[in-house]
């Protein structure tokens, strides 16, 4: 079984910043990509950003320049670097990541819970 536990959302003022974690656990082969998405109020899920495992990232352009995704490939965690926030990076951001697990035989999606993310003075 494979986890997805994201931590450090919370409520900032607009030009602040916040670090999003999200560590995977359990029987983890390999972790092709991983990810962050996000979803507000009334608005589809988004992605946010995305890095391989040879750290090749995708960052939409919405929040190009002022987010960072990275990742551990040791401590099977992946980073969200958010700098600049803005009233309308409001939402509940989820982690995901690609995973070949044991006893899987293709890589699947795995999702985390979800962390609130409220930029508001």
């Amino acid at each position: 079984q494979v986890q997805l536990v994201e931590s450090g959302g919370g409520l900032v003022q607009p030009g602040g910043s916040l670090r999003l974690s999200c560590a995977a656990s359990g029987s983890i082969i390999s972790i092709i990509v991983m990810a962050w998405y996000r979803q507000a109020p009334g608005k589809q899920r988004e992605l946010v950003a995305r890095i391989t495992k040879d750290d090749a990232t995708n960052i939409a352009e919405s929040v190009k320049g002022r987010f960072t995704i990275s990742r551990d490939n040791d401590k099977n965690t992946v980073y969200l670097q958010m700098n600049s926030l803005k009233p309308e990076d409001t939402a509940v951001y989820y982690c995901n990541a690609q995973i070949w697990a044991v006893f899987r035989t293709t890589v699947n999606d795995y999702w985390g819970q979800g962390t609130q993310v409220t930029v508001s003075s």
